[in-house]
């Protein structure tokens, strides 16, 4: 939207006579029951002026005044169509919602390149954490950890999320292609720091596992059956199944597996000390 046919938005919006409750209901009606596109445009002309200043207390997200009231006109048509005039509702009360719904959307997708404030609690933090950091500030000369505790109570979100959004807020979005200096040739990214193993790591660790695989699988040959069965179980799934149900399930009792557990153990200890004594204390 240019700026002439913005100031032209704004003019026509203040311009346009207020709807008295009765004629609001009757122009809801004739659009909520046959379409009636010209009550539909005198409901959102109407209540125009509303979209303008609600994108009046997002502009400090340094967004175009514009766009946020194309959004804001876009969560009113939203409004419109969702309104139902039967609830004795004013039309003005229902459409804030969708209006400031969709300009804090559009304020979430373009005030930075990366994505933030997905939940309901992070977006309150986004949209509060202004606000509540000048309160709490003028109350009394407060650190910032202690703000920032204050903060997380209030919106119910962690303190050091408080801290990644106030330090986002703080500053601009930062190339990590920029070079750390004018004459440097070295940029941002080489200097970051991953917590990923090193490639080499990851082919030992790879390597480590297929081999201590490859020793269980024979040493496990050495068990019978019923042994196999238990050690199965018991040892080589992620929640190991308990004695007294396995006994149920194996007609036997459960101071019975026990015992055949503790064979078959002893068993397995020794066929890896044959193979490699370290894997041996897995078993212990």
């Amino acid at each position: 939207m240019s700026d002439s046919a913005g100031r032209m938005l704004v003019r026509t919006a203040m311009a346009a006579p207020y709807l008295e409750r009765q004629e609001e209901h009757e122009l809801a009606l004739r659009w909520r029951r046959n379409g009636d596109q010209e009550a539909l445009n005198r409901i959102t002309t109407a209540h125009m002026r509303l979209v303008i200043a609600m994108a009046a207390r997002f502009r400090h997200f340094g967004l175009p005044m514009s766009d946020l009231v194309q959004e804001g006109h876009v969560g009113l048509l939203e409004a419109a169509a969702r309104f139902e005039p039967d609830r004795e509702v004013r039309f003005s009360t229902y459409a804030t919602w969708w209006i400031r719904a969709s300009m804090q959307d559009y304020v979430l997708r373009n005030w930075s390149i990366v994505r933030g404030g997905t939940s309901s609690a992070q977006k309150a933090l986004f949209f509060n954490l202004r606000r509540l950091r000048n309160r709490i500030g003028q109350r009394s000369e407060v650190s910032t950890a202690s703000v920032h505790l204050q903060i997380s109570e209030a919106l119910g979100v962690s303190v050091r999320d408080v801290a990644i959004m106030d330090s986002r807020l703080s500053a601009p979005d930062t190339s990590l292609n920029l070079p750390v200096a004018d004459d440097a040739s070295a940029d941002r990214m080489d200097f970051l720091q991953s917590d990923e193993p090193l490639p080499d790591e990851v082919v030992e660790d790879t390597i480590d596992v297929e081999r201590r695989s490859s020793w269980l699988g024979g040493a496990l040959e050495v068990l019978s059956d019923r042994e196999l069965s238990i050690i199965r179980a018991r040892r080589l799934t992620d929640e190991g199944e308990t004695l007294e149900s396995l006994g149920g399930r194996l007609g036997i009792s459960k101071e019975r597996v026990r015992q055949i557990e503790s064979r078959a153990l002893e068993k397995l200890k020794a066929a890896l000390m044959r193979r490699n004594p370290a894997m041996a204390a897995d078993f212990a």
